[in-house]
């Protein structure tokens, strides 16, 4: 058996863990482990050094490669992650008290994939390289925080690629996989590609790396048990140090699997609506494991916060090995966080975001359940939970405009940011805003100044706290002359309209086809919106949807009277996303005004032409007169 065989400095590491804004690169001799040995099975147990490993935590699916990156810039939503977004996951983690993660599967090129687009897997024996070097960051950062990984290798379903793209390239059908010994000799090339490959961060070998908790023949497999003995075998004839975990897909496990000497770690996936039917199918499981070998749930979710509870409670104990939530999602590199919603959820639920927020959350309660999943993820350790830590990260800004909108990258264990405005980058400076959420607007600007003099210049600052204190002030950014107030409507409320002609409906529902936009309006022919700005409207732009090729609304502008209306021209850009076909995607459009707008044009009305939904209304108001 091979042996792990660095020197481990823990003075170095304990330095490593507080670099998490995105550390550069490290050199092979610069690292540093986060572990002395690999989690070994002892009966239906598993030892980390000698002492029982157990964890509550999550599955992170976004970890080595983003599927959500929907900003509007961005056309393909699928992209390999930041070193920063890679570090805010695990520190999240860590803030947990998670001490293990389930990532998703090796991405596989699909069809329909434009070119030079990432994915691990471009054919039989074909890998690239950019795409392991995002995980090659991903097991490196594992180590900073201490966070052991099960990694899936491939998947039954096609949203990422999975067994009907594999038997695709060599022109066979999905249910050809379990059976064909060509497709099988392509699924060990992807086996004996990632657990023999050498880290280009840590130097290490995967099959040599204690960061690596168990290798999962794949994630939700339809795989016969002969087929999972075989994957179990030669994974184990490759690598001997680290536990193999049966990735099949069934509610109770298989008699096979837990005689099979190659399978070390057994799971199940449970969204069962009802909740006493997912508790009596883990306690039966558990029950078949106990005296055999290590047993968790592997993904659960989609309940209410008592139900969840009492899941959790369930795996404690009946002295499961442990369970993971669906899903926790890392900031995002660009600003906010990355969103995913779930129609599998009954169109409520979201990702989850750490440390949970009171306005998008909490229509499924995050911050309740991420405080008790915090609680147990510490319990099922035989710990007393200890309080959140303060932020020890400062945030930074990303960006400022000429409207005193504000965008910045985020701190792990943030619950809200304080805005300070000075004159000058060295202050003095003035709190403009307390406590702002950065998970209440999706994929555009977080804040708008509306207190901003056009033609003065303001520097900012952001600082991270949550209620056990804060960090540093983020570096300032400015100062920055401003041209215009921005008014902005993200559609919470009707706090922000002036009037409303018609009936339109605030809109939450199947954000996923919206570009994950979770407050909008839905309107239709007949209905209209107004917006009043007194100091004269010098711009306008939309962020809407529509179903059909165009985006459905005009725009004009009136003076105070706010009864004679002159249309002007409302040019759109269509802001296409792949996965149109998988998620159902309407059509996004970027509209602006174009016209010369001056200081008597005071009311903008939004008519509605036929079936759309708008997102985002920004309303430039107050630019001095050149």
């Amino acid at each position: 058996m091979m042996g792990f065989r660095r020197q481990i400095d823990w003075r170095l590491f304990l330095c490593g863990v507080l670099i998490i804004s995105g550390p550069p690169a490290l050199a092979h001799d610069d690292f540093v482990s986060g572990f002395s040995d690999f989690v070994r099975r002892d009966g239906d147990t598993l030892r980390e050094e000698g002492k029982t490993y157990r964890f509550v935590s999550f599955n992170i699916p976004n970890l080595h490669f983003v599927e959500d990156d929907l900003a509007w810039d961005q056309s393909m939503p699928f992209r390999v992650p930041t070193d920063f977004e890679i570090d805010d996951a695990l520190a999240s983690i860590a803030q947990l008290g998670g001490q293990a993660v389930r990532t998703y599967v090796l991405s596989v090129r699909k069809t329909d994939d434009p070119p030079g687009h990432s994915r691990h897997i471009l054919g039989p024996g074909e890998f690239e390289e950019r795409s392991f070097v995002a995980l090659d960051r991903v097991m490196a950062a594992a180590h900073r925080h201490k966070i052991r990984i099960i990694f899936p290798f491939i998947d039954q379903w096609s949203w990422w690629g999975g067994t009907t793209e594999l038997a695709g390239f060599r022109g066979k059908k999905q249910a050809d996989f379990w059976t064909d010994p060509q497709l099988f000799d392509d699924y060990k090339a992807i086996v004996a590609h990632l657990v023999n490959r050498k880290n280009t961060v840590t130097g290490l070998l995967y099959r040599e790396d204690p960061a690596i908790l168990a290798w999962e023949t794949g994630n939700e497999l339809g795989a016969p048990d002969a087929w999972t003995a075989k994957a179990a075998a030669y994974i184990k004839s490759l690598d001997s140090n680290h536990l193999v975990l049966d990735g099949t897909q069934r509610p109770i496990l298989s008699p096979e699997s837990l005689a099979d000497p190659n399978i070390d770690f057994l799971q199940t996936h449970h969204y069962e609506r009802d909740v006493r039917e997912m508790i009596d199918r883990i306690r039966k499981n558990r029950q078949l494991s106990k005296g055999k070998k290590p047993y968790h749930v592997g993904e659960f979710g989609f309940l209410g916060t008592e139900a969840l509870r009492a899941v959790i409670d369930t795996a404690i104990d009946e002295g499961t090995t442990g369970a993971m939530l669906w899903s926790l999602r890392s900031h995002h590199d660009g600003g906010g966080f990355f969103w995913h919603h779930e129609p599998a959820g009954g169109d409520q639920f979201k990702a989850y975001h750490w440390p949970g927020f009171p306005d998008s959350g909490e229509v499924y309660d995050e911050r309740r359940l991420l405080r008790i999943l915090r609680q147990k993820a510490h319990a099922i350790r035989g710990l007393d939970e200890p309080p959140v830590p303060a932020p020890a990260v400062s945030a930074s800004i990303l960006n400022v405009d000429d409207g005193g909108q504000l965008n910045w990258r985020g701190s792990p264990g943030a619950s809200g940011y304080d805005i300070e405005r000075a004159e000058s980058a060295s202050g003095p400076w003035t709190l403009i805003a307390a406590d702002v959420s950065d998970a209440r607007v999706q994929y555009h600007p977080l804040f708008s100044d509306e207190s901003i003099d056009p033609g003065k210049e303001y520097a900012y600052r952001v600082i991270a706290r949550n209620a056990s204190g804060a960090a540093e002030p983020s570096q300032p950014v400015g100062p920055v002359k401003m041209s215009q107030r921005t008014l902005v409507d993200e559609f919470w409320n009707d706090s922000r309209l002036f009037r409303i002609e018609g009936k339109p409906a605030f809109a939450q529902n199947e954000a996923r086809k919206f570009r994950e936009d979770c407050h909008r309006i839905a309107g239709k022919a007949g209905d209209s919106l107004v917006y009043l700005a007194r100091d004269g409207i010098s711009s306008v732009r939309l962020f809407t949807f529509g179903p059909g090729d165009q985006p459905n609304l005009k725009v004009s502008l009136s003076s105070d009277d706010g009864v004679t209306y002159q249309p002007v021209q409302l040019t759109c850009d269509l802001k296409d996303a792949h996965g149109k076909a998988n998620y159902g995607f309407w059509n996004a459009y970027e509209c602006r005004v174009q016209a010369d707008l001056n200081h008597d044009t005071t009311q903008l009305k939004i008519e509605f032409t036929g079936v759309a939904q708008i997102g985002r209304v920004e309303v430039g108001h107050g630019r001095l007169a050149e």
